[in-house]
């Protein structure tokens, strides 16, 4: 849970894994379901190979074809339902202490509270939340809250002072290393 890599292809997953990610997640925004599948499958392998749970970011069905180990969804997003009676790892995103608690109340595994800071990667993300209200969303929940939007290995450590059990990184990924020995050294 500490370490998630959010990619789009599997040497980004190896490179993640390589440095300490503990989950990868395959975003592939827009994309059809077979894509999904037809590319994750790569990525799945680097999983399996690294020893690293795999989640599907918005597809429910690719997660399932894939065999992953679960699925991310937004808010807005179907599925959850179907990926808790599957018996899928279920993240569900939150930008406030209302939408953490609905999510933990459609069965999430975990919530994914953001955006933190400001990220050029999803440039149509909610205005930020801060470290005020990523501390208000892990006090509001009793599943994990992971921490996204913004991080790299010089703020991970204030996501997890202010009560997240881990970070999501996109931009990152392929600098695992350093956001991972960030967060070891603000637990220890």
């Amino acid at each position: 849970m500490k370490l998630h890599a959010i990619v789009e292809d599997a040497e980004t997953a190896r490179i993640a894994a390589g440095g300490g990610a503990t989950m990868i997640q395959l975003r592939l925004k827009n994309r059809p379901t077979l894509e999904v599948v037809e590319r994750g499958g790569r990525v799945l392998a680097a999983c399996r190979e690294a020893g690293v749970p795999l989640v599907v970011n918005d597809d429910v069905e690719a997660a399932l074809a894939l065999q992953a180990d679960g699925v991310h969804l937004g808010r807005d997003d179907r599925g959850k339902e179907l990926a808790t009676a599957a018996g899928l790892i279920l993240g569900v995103s939150a930008t406030s202490i209302y939408e953490a608690i609905a999510g933990e109340q459609q069965g999430a595994t975990y919530i994914g509270a953001g955006p933190v800071w400001a990220s050029p990667t999803k440039p149509d993300a909610a205005a930020p939340i801060g470290i005020d209200g990523l501390a208000g969303i892990c006090e509001a929940v009793r599943v994990p809250v992971v921490a996204i939007g913004g991080i790299d290995a010089t703020n991970a450590r204030a996501c997890l002072d202010a009560g997240a059990k881990g970070v999501a990184v996109v931009r990152a990924s392929r600098d695992a290393r350093a956001v991972r020995a960030a967060l070891d050294a603000a637990r220890f």
